[in-house]
């Protein structure tokens, strides 16, 4: 057994949990992962190349630090055709299903809250189904140091973080109060700065913010009811009155970001942890999908060759078919 799981008895108080964040829009790669029937497909929904998608893949991360009945996945109500299949073999009460997007730390409280119900010394694991790790064995022992550590510090919250390998100013950056250090309180949050201040942010010591966190379930739901009391108010009534009560609320939610509207200005509660290199990327920009493709071999993506024929979007021809369109509009127009 991995060394990040616990008991195999998901009755057992203080068992490692999984939240596996799957109900985002995708929006930013929407270019790419649009069909040509124009139904656009959110990429954790995707295949890098031909293999299994991204949320099969997180979902083989998370079965790696817990059992099937502690793994929890946040989902969007319109995704269910892309989303029913890979998770019909969890438990029906541990797909929670959102009316819609609402931002990060709405989709992180309504599993959390569940979680804390069921196990009240619960430690969680809170993985992003959209993003790649190239290194996947690096990331499980950076993991499995994580909750090795949340269980001797009980009231931090872990975050991982990558050294940058540029100063990317779509990205989010954390910065450390120990330069160098391999785990260190957190100074400072910043949120997509602007290429200047991220260059700046490097020469502090900055890393990247993946948006993996570590914590006890309920130190983390506390500082969700510090940042958002109202919210944990209106998501317990929700919960009590049922799905129609759910959907009503959601219609009236603003979307609440957990790095932008809940990480900054509570940075004495939180810590990072740096991470080997793993070849971690967001997929989130045609840039970076681009240089993800080119450093990851085919037949490390094509292993599970089961996925192959399945109707499953593959990133890899939709780039490809993307900027062929993209040169020969180029081309057609420095013609005109």
């Amino acid at each position: 057994m991995d060394e990040t799981r616990g008991s195999t008895d998901s009755n057992d108080r203080g068992a490692t949990w999984v939240v596996v964040l799957a109900g985002g829009d995708g929006s930013r790669l929407r270019a790419i992962t649009t069909t040509a029937s124009g139904l656009a497909v959110p990429k954790q929904f995707c295949s890098l190349r031909d293999g299994p998608s991204l949320l099969n893949e997180t979902l083989q991360r998370a079965a790696s630090i817990a059992d099937e009945a502690r793994i929890c996945t946040v989902v969007a109500q319109q995704h269910e055709r892309w989303w029913r299949r890979p998770l019909r073999s969890l438990p029906r009460e541990n797909v929670i299903v959102q009316p819609q997007n609402r931002g990060t730390a709405v989709g992180l409280l309504l599993p959390l809250v569940d979680i804390l119900d069921r196990d009240p010394d619960a430690h969680v694991v809170v993985l992003p189904s959209d993003h790649h790790f190239g290194e996947e064995a690096v990331l499980r022992q950076a993991l499995a140091r994580a909750v090795g550590v949340t269980r001797e510090t009980d009231s931090k919250i872990l975050l991982l973080g990558m050294a940058p390998e540029c100063a990317d100013s779509e990205l989010g950056y954390i910065v450390p109060s120990r330069l160098g250090a391999e785990l260190s309180p957190v100074s400072q949050f910043a949120e997509k700065p602007s290429p200047h201040e991220a260059q700046a942010l490097i020469e502090r010591g900055a890393l990247w913010n993946v948006f993996v966190l570590v914590a006890r379930v309920s130190a983390l739901v506390a500082l969700l009811a510090r940042a958002a009391p109202l919210l944990i108010e209106k998501l317990g009534e929700a919960r009590r009155y049922g799905q129609a009560a759910m959907t009503a609320l959601y219609a009236r939610l603003p979307s609440i970001d957990f790095s932008h509207d809940v990480a900054h200005g509570n940075e004495s509660s939180l810590a990072v942890l740096r991470v080997p290199p793993c070849g971690w990327t967001d997929l989130g920009t045609p840039e970076r999908l681009q240089s993800t493709l080119a450093r990851t071999p085919a037949a490390v993506c094509d292993l599970n060759s089961t996925f192959r024929g399945k109707g499953r979007l593959s990133l890899q021809r939709q780039h490809y078919e993307w900027s062929a369109g993209v040169a020969g509009y180029a081309t057609a127009g420095s013609r005109s």
